[in-house]
């Protein structure tokens, strides 16, 4: 750990030092006069960015010890809120490196006033209706019509209200004004003024400055209601149902480094900016935690349920490749006198292995057809025994292999400080390149030699993705058939369930009024515009993961890798043409950032054109949601079956025809941009480099040669090529032990 440390160390202040040199060119070119090329050259700088951060979603059940865990593996025993079993983690909560001073530090994002609002009507319409239909069985004589789900939602409404307002929203609730009203937020101003709070850690302070932070951020993240009347005189408002997202910022820790951990909570939310937060989060997710208690590790329902729900956003369209299961306090033992120390060690690790065989043997059973593409692990970890060493080895309790696992995901960005710095010396070599030549007219011959390579390369790329398209399309064809002649069948199978009851009317009015989803509070989830676009989804699954590999799957990349193969051959021209020798170093380390800049965009339009499907029957069903919805009084849940029965039978000809062409139309954008940006960009870089002169440019010479020793040092160290060699061993492993 402590080598890892002066690797990061190192990096970071190379790192620190060429954006200091970059930023001193920049406001060199800014007070020369202005060119066309001066203006290309700063737009290059100002678009030379950091690739985004790995995320680890954390999952986990009330009081399975997600905090905890957290607290564990980062090394900060009193950073993240735990304790009470009942308390519940109520917001997202994303824990990454400070990078601006070496305070803890904590962001409070919220939502807006008007969502509050918005959410504050809907609140009081569920709260009226569900007393009304209370009023009524009660008239009647008549309970038999409910399920818990409404009682459920009640009771999660009423905690959210009672926490932000105590007792005063039971006579107010119809009235939305006196809840917005200015006094119930002037402890949170950001609130109103939709800012964002930033809560910091005193390191003066003779507390531990993280249990400081962590006491602050109590009232915006935690559901608890001993805990609220523990701390009624000191905490009078809880602000958690107000947080859209709580960002803890912890200094100097190297896990951190290019890593987010998210805590987040199981489902998504009603809020839809909170629940489009969460979606993104999850389906940007390069590794899940799901965390839940050891025992019954295997057979408690809900860790399951959580990972099954999450299985649309995390695999296909989403980035995850490893999923870790974590069984928690797996040192929880009954310590009998007459054992010793060694026979106690003995019956942990005997429990931890009984648990790992049964939770593969239950992924491997019934849910691995979710994620046959993604590594598959079973961590059985002490928290306490990590830290006080009473009857196990560190290596027993297993943090230190999740620590290594989050190194490990720093280690592939290692090459991160690499390309900046690349780009860098690239540029001050143009620049000085550009600066320094008598004519240009004498690189005829290599321009013509780079356009031909261009061609070539471009020919390549159009002919695989032309390729990719009818391989969609033949799929799609096929989907589109099996759709329509299953879809009434699938949707038929939900509204007639063989375990339906009597609740199963609250069930579908609650899937109508969410328009098509509905996540309760035990058992999977439903979505019913995912099961009646699960022939289309299901048609291409092979395919998509043929044309965006997961990296875990090698390192070929998208389109059978003639994106990562891209190249203008600049290094065999580099040793026959030593006179533009720093033109073609621009030209090579664009090269490369221009593959980033394509692989950024392919990975971000996946996703929606993955999901596009799911998206386009959404909409198609909205209609007839609405129409169902509008029902009341007596056979409501018989017409609204046969309400949602005719919509689909009326749409199905036009409905997953539609879905197949909005999908095809969403891939060939996505060509058309990467095409665009591959052969627009790479000619501008040709032109700048080696048709430009301009002799107004500052010297910068001195940079040039500061950033080429930077340069050379992170490319020759023996420990940056060890890291990555280790890297990949660790790749191969996660691959052959996926399950």
């Amino acid at each position: 750990m402590e080598e890892d440390f002066d690797r990061w160390l190192t990096e970071a202040t190379i790192l620190s030092d060429v954006k200091i040199i970059m930023g001193r060119v920049l406001v060199r070119l800014r007070r020369h006069e202005p060119t066309k090329f001066k203006h290309l050259l700063k737009t290059k700088i100002e678009e030379m960015k950091v690739e985004k951060r790995e995320l680890v979603g954390v999952f986990g059940k009330t009081g399975a010890g997600k905090s905890s865990l957290i607290n564990a593996v980062l090394g900060e025993k009193h950073l993240l809120p735990s304790g009470s079993i009942s308390a519940c983690t109520s917001v997202m909560i994303k824990v990454e490196a400070n990078m601006d001073n070496s305070k803890y530090e904590a962001d409070i994002e919220f939502i807006t006033r008007k969502e509050w609002g918005d959410e504050l009507w809907s609140m009081g319409q569920f709260i009226w209706n569900a007393d009304q239909k209370k009023y009524a069985a009660a008239a009647d004589g008549d309970d038999d019509d409910d399920d818990d789900e409404d009682e459920d939602e009640y009771r999660d409404i009423e905690e959210k209200l009672s926490a932000l307002y105590g007792e005063e929203w039971k006579q107010k609730i119809q009235s939305n004004e006196e809840l917005m009203d200015d006094k119930y937020f002037r402890e949170i101003p950001e609130f109103l003024q939709s800012q964002t709070k930033t809560l910091k850690a005193k390191t003066a302070s003779r507390k531990v400055p993280a249990k400081e932070l962590s006491a602050k951020i109590v009232k915006y993240t935690r559901s608890d209601l001993n805990e609220r009347l523990k701390r009624s005189k000191a905490v009078k408002r809880w602000y958690w149902p107000l947080v859209k997202s709580v960002t803890v910022k912890v200094p100097n820790n190297d896990l951190l480094q290019h890593v987010t951990l998210v805590d987040l909570p199981g489902n998504g939310d009603r809020n839809k900016s909170r629940d489009e937060m969460w979606k993104e989060i999850v389906g940007d997710c390069s590794a899940v935690w799901i965390v839940t208690d050891i025992n019954r590790a295997a057979s408690e329902k809900e860790p399951w349920e959580i990972l099954k729900g999450a299985a649309s956003l995390i695999k296909n369209g989403g980035q995850c490749q490893y999923i870790h299961f974590i069984c928690t306090k797996s040192d929880c033992i009954e310590e009998e006198d007459d054992h010793s120390a060694s026979d106690i060690r003995a019956e942990i690790l005997k429990r931890n292995r009984r648990a790992n065989e049964a939770v593969n043997a239950e992924f491997t059973n019934h849910i691995k057809k979710h994620f046959s593409d993604v590594a598959f692990e079973v961590s059985t970890v002490s928290c306490n025994e990590f830290l006080q060493g009473k009857y196990l080895q560190p290596e027993d309790t297993e943090i230190p292999k999740l620590q290594g696992f989050l190194q490990n995901l720093n280690d592939r960005h290692s090459g991160m400080c690499v390309e900046y710095v690349s780009g860098a010396y690239g540029i001050l070599s143009l620049i000085q390149g550009a600066s320094c030549r008598d004519g240009a007219n004498k690189n005829t011959a290599v321009c013509a030699e780079l356009e031909h390579n261009l061609n070539l390369q471009i020919c390549k790329v159009k002919t695989v993705m032309a390729e990719t398209y009818k391989a969609f399309q033949k799929c799609l064809d096929a989907g589109v058939e099996r759709s329509r002649r299953s879809c009434e069948k699938e949707l038929k199978s939900f509204l007639y369930p063989s375990a339906g009851g009597s609740g199963f009317h609250a069930t579908l009015k609650s899937v109508i009024r969410n328009g098509g989803t509905f996540r309760p509070k035990k058992g999977d989830p439903i979505n019913l515009n995912m099961k009646l676009s699960s022939h289309l989804t299901e048609s291409i699954v092979e395919e998509f993961r043929r044309t965006f590999p997961q990296k875990t799957e090698g390192k070929r990349g998208p389109f059978k890798g003639v994106i990562n193969s891209f190249s203008l051959a600049t290094e065999r021209l580099l040793q026959r043409h030593k006179d533009v020798e720093r033109q073609l170093i621009f030209l090579k380390s664009e090269e490369e950032m221009i593959k980033m800049k394509v692989n950024r965009i392919i990975q971000d339009r996946k996703k929606m054109i993955y999901n596009s499907l799911t998206e386009t029957v959404e909409q198609t069903m909205q209609r007839g949601y609405e129409s169902a919805l509008a029902f009341k009084g007596k056979d409501t849940l018989k017409k609204m079956r046969c309400t949602l029965v005719k919509h689909v039978c009326d749409s199905k000809n036009t409905m997953f025809e539609l879905a197949k062409n909005t999908m095809l139309c969403k891939l060939e954008k996505m060509q058309e941009e990467i095409l665009e940006t591959l052969e627009k960009t790479t000619r501008e870089s040709i032109e700048l480099s080696l048709k430009t002169v301009d002799h107004s440019l500052p010297d910068v010479s001195k940079d040039l040669e500061e950033v080429k020793n930077h340069y050379n040092k992170l490319c020759c160290s023996p420990d940056e090529e060890q890291s990555l060699s280790v890297f990949e061993e660790v790749q191969l492993d996660a691959i052959k032990v996926s399950v």
